[in-house]
């Protein structure tokens, strides 16, 4: 399912195939929560500006419209009229994240619904039988996502925890897998790994996770509270355990820089919801830094937004107009700086491959990491 067609230094250039087609590795996948993304994009936009995975959250699905709902009319990819692979999300970080009230159990989390309050139950046979009803392409393990920082024996009994959800998904995810009334009878299980920020519970909870020799491999509870230095430490301590013939997915991580940063340690799959929220606040990523269009040196600014950019908006409008749009309110605005950015984000990686394909990542890694981090 996945091959490694070039490697420069630890940078990785892949492809995964996958029942509703082949990934070009390393990937950005764009967040899209309620089979959405916000900012007004549609299925069709999100191929025009190289989109190769859509991710949508678990979580989210199963309260509204509801997971049934879905898989009655015909799994996630007819619901929202996408043909390439969709990633679900296990619903785990949601859990964590957004519940007021939850109590975690060896049998998984009973919390209360952030939109009405009733009371769900949510364990691993339960994420992976919502994610069957939605029929993504990949499924993600249900775990704990610890906040950073937390106590070692606290860690230490999530990690463990984890360990033993993730064979209960595997076991639940074959079983749904045989089911005449499944959709997607080839769903893809990806472990997560945990650990927090210490390196021995990193390395024991991966070398665990990898003897189930699963399709792909995450490395998650990063991005929630360390520093850069902390995230990158980690992945340089576990991505030497993780097994090299399977995709490693970052997940919820992160800027331009940390992209470029991930991949130098040998990270083949991204996610995050900067660039749409980020947008949606006329905050820009561009090849020369990140800008903010409300500012006012940019009212009467008839540039593209990035000139080097081949986006629909960038080929068509201003600088000014945008803005205009933006300090009237208009929905346009939003639309057209989520565009941007979700372009943006994937021509990176595009660029990034090529890269490592020509032998020349260090040197793009040299140029963009802290051009890309500046403000304009």
């Amino acid at each position: 399912m996945f091959k490694i067609l070039h490697t420069n230094g630890l940078a990785r250039r892949g492809e995964f195939i996958t029942v509703h087609g082949t990934v070009q590795t390393p990937v950005f996948q764009n967040v899209g929560t309620l089979a959405a993304i916000k900012g007004g994009l549609s299925s069709e936009d999100l191929r025009n500006i190289g989109c190769q995975i859509e991710l949508s959250n678990t979580y989210h699905l199963h309260l509204r419209p509801g997971d049934k709902v879905i898989h009655d009319l015909g799994g996630l990819h007819k619901f929202m009229n996408w043909d390439r692979p969709i990633l679900t999300d296990s619903g785990g970080f949601q859990v964590f994240s957004l519940a007021k009230l939850r109590k975690i159990t060896e049998e998984g989390v009973q919390f209360n619904s952030h939109i009405d309050g009733r009371r769900i139950f949510m364990g691993p046979e339960e994420s992976m039988q919502i994610q069957s009803n939605l029929a993504s392409t990949i499924a993600m393990a249900f775990d704990e996502c610890v906040e950073n920082p937390a106590p070692y024996d606290y860690v230490k009994k999530s990690c463990e925890r984890t360990y033993r959800w993730l064979q209960r998904c595997k076991a639940e995810i074959a079983r749904l897998n045989a089911l005449d009334t499944t959709i997607n009878k080839k769903q893809l299980l990806f472990g997560i790994n945990q650990g927090g920020i210490f390196d021995d519970l990193r390395i024991w909870h991966m070398k665990e996770i990898a003897k189930l020799d699963l399709p792909g491999y995450a490395i998650g509870g990063l991005a929630v509270g360390e520093s850069n230095k902390e995230m990158y430490h980690i992945l340089d301590v576990v991505l030497p355990h993780a097994p090299q013939d399977r995709p490693r997915y970052l997940m919820g991580v992160g800027t331009p820089s940390n992209i470029i940063e991930g991949v130098a340690r040998g990270i083949d799959f991204f996610d995050c919801v900067m660039p749409s929220r980020n947008a949606r606040h006329a905050f820009i990523f561009t090849w020369h830094g990140t800008m903010n269009l409300l500012n006012q040196c940019y009212e009467r600014d008839i540039r593209p937004i990035d000139e080097e950019c081949g986006c629909p908006v960038c080929r068509r409008y201003s600088r000014a107009y945008i803005r205009h749009l933006f300090k009237a309110k208009e929905l346009l605005g939003m639309r057209f700086a989520v565009m941007h950015n979700l372009y943006f984000y994937n021509e990176l990686v595009a660029r990034i491959r090529q890269a490592i394909e020509e032998d020349r990542f260090e040197e793009f890694r040299r140029e963009n990491t802290e051009k890309l981090a500046k403000r304009i």
